[in-house]
């Protein structure tokens, strides 16, 4: 039978339209069950590669024959070695291109909505990780938030709608995964924005990011109006975009709130997390559309592969927006967390700029979920 390949954007289209899938995961149970490709409807199975050394009958009778099957490892070599004994067997499978290191870095660019005058705002899915970045886009030129390292995929987004990158924010010192923001403007020539509390420690030079700051996009002048929101970090910033989203960073996710713990700051932090959340969020138009910088659980995603909502609603059904007692919301955001993300102390080193990890060192730091919710 034949070997096919599948890439990580064929598989992000599977999860976005909610098609079946039957995934032969070949890397060891404890990766597996740290971190998986999701679906609404994918199957598993999870069989460590050198347990099928020997051959693959035994594992035959669990492989469906009406839904695409696909062989996934960690990095490909792997799962492409199954995928052609099972293809030996008369089984037609897929193996995945780059294994789950290309699933961690493929980003699919989603439009979210319109702005005033023919501007747009575009979502990039970090699908594999979690993570969510943002193109603000209006009168020929572009803003980019929270850019992963991947920045090629900006550069040639923005190059196909035919617009130039003049800004770059971050929203936050992060700690989950690098930043791609400076790289990003060094190459684009755009000003680079960091909230000055988070860059105490850095060893670049910056656009100094303070509450109120408004930056203008386009011919058009698209607003990006800066909130000062504490918590996750002291210096984390929210922006207002054309008064229609807010870009919330890692302070408010769509099933959850942002953790205060990854620079050791847990009980400092935590009155910051509820003054921006239960406060600062509070004084907001109840419409604006709620962007975050990450999403927890596949079942966020929208329809079309978007992760929002109306701020209003997250008033209503977030458990974390709806805790009364001060006590408890401490308890919450400092106790029984998840656990930290792989290499954090070593992620946010980088993205001060006081250590310079290869490409290679950079994609083992980030494998992994994301953990900056509380839960």
């Amino acid at each position: 039978m034949s070997l096919n390949i599948m890439t990580s954007k064929e598989v992000t289209r599977k999860v976005f339209n909610k098609e079946e899938l039957f995934i032969l995961d070949v890397r060891n149970e404890r990766d597996f069950n740290e971190w998986k490709i999701e679906g609404e409807n994918f199957q598993y199975l999870n069989i460590p590669y050198f347990e099928l050394l020997d051959g693959v009958e035994e594992i035959l009778g669990k492989i469906p024959s009406n839904i695409d099957v696909l062989v996934v490892c960690a990095k490909e070599g792997s799962s492409l070695m199954v995928a052609e004994m099972l293809s030996e067997e008369g089984l037609e499978v897929f193996y995945l291109q780059g294994g789950m290191k290309a699933w961690s870095e493929h980003l699919e660019p989603v439009r979210v909505g319109d702005l005033t005058d023919e501007g747009e705002i575009y979502q990039f899915v970090r699908i594999g990780k979690g993570c969510l970045s943002y193109m603000v886009v209006s009168g020929g030129e572009a803003a980019v938030i929270d850019a992963t390292r991947m920045t090629d995929v900006y550069l040639e987004f923005a190059k196909s709608i035919g617009v130039n990158i003049t800004n770059v924010f971050d929203t936050h010192l992060h700690a989950d995964h690098i930043s791609g923001g400076r790289k990003l403007a060094e190459k684009t020539n755009a000003a680079y924005w960091l909230p000055s509390k988070d860059a105490t420690e850095v060893t670049f030079s910056y656009n100094a990011l303070e509450d109120g700051n408004e930056v203008m996009i386009g011919s058009t002048a698209i607003n990006i109006h800066a909130l000062y929101s504490p918590g996750h970090t002291i210096g984390s910033t929210s922006f207002v975009v054309d008064e229609k989203f807010l870009l919330s960073g890692d302070i408010l996710f769509i099933d959850s709130i942002g953790r205060p713990d990854l620079a050791g700051m847990a009980e400092d932090w935590v009155g910051d997390l509820r003054e921006s959340l239960y406060k600062r969020y509070r004084e907001l138009s109840e419409r604006l559309i709620v962007l975050p910088a990450h999403f927890m659980i596949i079942d966020e995603l929208n329809a079309d592969g978007s992760v929002s909502e109306r701020l209003g609603v997250l008033f209503e059904k977030n458990h974390g927006l709806n805790i009364k007692d001060e006590n408890e919301f401490r308890k919450l955001v400092t106790e029984n967390l998840p656990p930290q993300p792989n290499a954090y102390q070593e992620i946010r080193q980088t993205n001060m700029g006081k250590i310079n990890p290869d490409e290679e060192e950079q994609r083992e730091m980030e494998i992994g979920p994301n953990r900056c919710a509380v839960r």
